[in-house]
């Protein structure tokens, strides 16, 4: 099978900063790093680093041919990523020592995908292939019914969280998974929690708190790995991107997120975006 991905594709700018600013402060930066980043990018080189065989679908500027050249070093298939003439997407974050940080992001070619590449890709996918969505771009709604219909499995990760477009999809989703404050204004939303959602399978992640997953059998909670984290930007997308993978292997659930959050304990302990996202062979000889 297959993991189609309509997803962001962003240039990371990446400052240490001794602490996240307050409103009107001014900080110098310990450091400066630049990395291919982007939810949607993200999840695809985690997906194809789980050894999925997974499709982007998405759009960059003229200045952004370098991005698709490392997602196709990554293994992810680049042939629906489309160039346009807005500039490629960005993303200021900022980490502080403790491994929090906080995120600026310009949208730029992420919401100019055009609805042909979008149309020229799904010809392709098969029936219970994965369809992939975040809040990052464009064509999120015209996806997800496009992918209900032709019978693939539909995946959305709710962020950055925006309750209508959320709503929009909500009827066409097999997957959703969002953090607990995600979680939580999706019920101020639509008076429904994660159990009462009309989604088969539904993760909400907790930090270092794990994740729970609601499925056909209840809630069932999953702990986090204990490690000391020095920068948590890409890990729930490292998460998202390996349980999609597992689950496109014929993994349980249980077994695809156990293996998940191995892959974002690893993450966490590392400088960095989709560049330092774990493989497969490190995940499975982490020893936690």
């Amino acid at each position: 099978m297959a993991l189609w991905n309509l997803g962001s594709i962003n240039a990371d700018v990446v400052y240490a900063v001794p602490h996240i600013p307050a409103p009107g402060e001014t900080l110098s930066s310990m450091n400066r790093q630049m990395f291919l980043g982007g939810k949607g990018a993200n999840m695809s080189v985690a997906a194809a680093r789980a050894a999925a065989h997974v499709n982007h679908i998405g759009a960059v500027g003229p200045d952004g041919r370098w991005a698709v050249d490392r997602l196709l070093e990554y293994g992810v298939d680049t042939r629906h990523i489309t160039t346009v003439a807005t500039e490629t997407a960005q993303a200021i974050i900022m980490v502080d020592p403790q491994g929090e940080n906080a995120i600026v992001l310009h949208p730029g070619a992420n919401a100019e995908i055009p609805q042909t590449t979008l149309q020229t890709a799904m010809a392709e996918a098969q029936t219970g292939d994965w369809l992939v969505i975040q809040n990052e771009t464009n064509l999120q709604r015209t996806a997800a019914a496009l992918g209900k219909k032709m019978g693939l499995r539909v995946a959305y990760a709710a962020a950055p969280f925006d309750a209508d477009r959320v709503l929009a999809v909500l009827p066409y989703l097999d997957f959703l998974i969002l953090n607990a404050v995600e979680a939580a204004q999706l019920q101020t939303a639509t008076g429904q929690t994660p159990a009462d959602l009309p989604v088969r399978d539904v993760i909400v992640t907790l930090g270092a708190d794990g994740a729970d997953w609601y499925g056909a059998d209840g809630k069932q909670h999953f702990d986090a790995i204990n490690v000391a984290p020095v920068d948590t930007t890409g890990a729930g997308d490292t998460f998202t991107g390996y349980v999609l993978a597992g689950l496109d292997r014929g993994m349980p659930m249980a077994q695809a997120i156990n293996l998940a959050t191995k892959a974002a304990a690893l993450m966490v302990m590392r400088h960095g975006t989709a560049d330092v996202i774990p493989d497969l062979s490190e995940v499975q000889a982490f020893q936690s």
